[in-house]
């Protein structure tokens, strides 16, 4: 009999941030299969002696191949047990979801998605302040800070990336950002633009520095750390 699989928002990391559904899926998984973030504290919460395997990617370190993953997803559910598929933040946000969904489509395999707390609302959130601030910001934009390169990617709509009545957030964007930056400024984003460089949000390593565009160029341009992180900016306000 055909297993079935629940594809599960984690989250930015603080497992308190779980949905009651995440929760009670993880409890009753004979497989959980994970992204990095979505490890430590979260799979407290897995049921003892379900299979754990981590599955995640992380720039610029050796990770499984996304056809190796799906593969494995479909030969979890074939054995009949009930799957987790763990993606940190909300599994449809820049989470290579649909290569998944497709796989276990052609396999005959029923699936449900789950979503969980986006690490954006979480950076926010985290800063006090909200990500769309009344009367100045007039849209909310995601982006992809690299593209399957690892490099910014060339299709960008860079003069909506340049409006400064948009709160925008680049997801994955540390390394590329200074050129990104370059790129909007010349389009005519001041480079007193508020900016946000929010890592590990929502666990014991978070950090928040907050500083203008110019600034947050500076900073990238040097040592940029391995810690997951989000680049917001825009018509930010300022946190209490």
């Amino acid at each position: 009999m055909t297993g079935f699989v629940s594809f599960v928002g984690s989250g930015p990391g603080d497992p308190e941030l779980l949905t009651l559904k995440a929760v009670d899926r993880l409890k009753r998984a004979d497989a959980v299969l994970f992204d990095d973030l979505s490890s430590g504290p979260i799979l407290g919460h897995a049921r003892a002696g379900a299979d754990l395997v981590g599955v995640g990617k992380r720039a610029g370190r050796p990770s499984p191949n996304q056809r190796h993953v799906s593969q494995l997803l479909v030969d979890y559910a074939l054995e009949g047990g009930r799957v987790v598929r763990l993606k940190s933040g909300d599994s449809g946000l820049f989470g290579r979801l649909e290569e998944e969904l497709v796989a276990l489509r052609e396999a005959g395999i029923s699936y449900e998605i789950i979503p969980g707390v986006p690490s954006a609302i979480a950076a926010a959130a985290a800063h006090g302040i909200p990500l769309t601030r009344r009367l100045t910001a007039r849209r909310v934009q995601f982006v992809t800070g690299h593209d399957v390169t690892g490099e910014l990617p060339s299709d960008l709509s860079l003069d909506a990336l340049a409006d400064p009545t948009a709160s925008t957030v680049v997801f994955m964007g540390k390394r590329t950002f200074p050129k990104l930056a370059a790129e909007l400024i010349a389009r005519g984003l001041p480079e007193d633009t508020p900016a946000l460089l929010a890592e590990g949000v929502s666990t014991p390593e978070q950090a928040m520095h907050r500083m203008t565009i110019g600034a947050l160029v500076e900073r990238l341009s040097g040592e940029i750390g391995s810690a997951p992180a989000l680049i917001l900016y825009g018509p930010l306000a300022e946190p209490e």
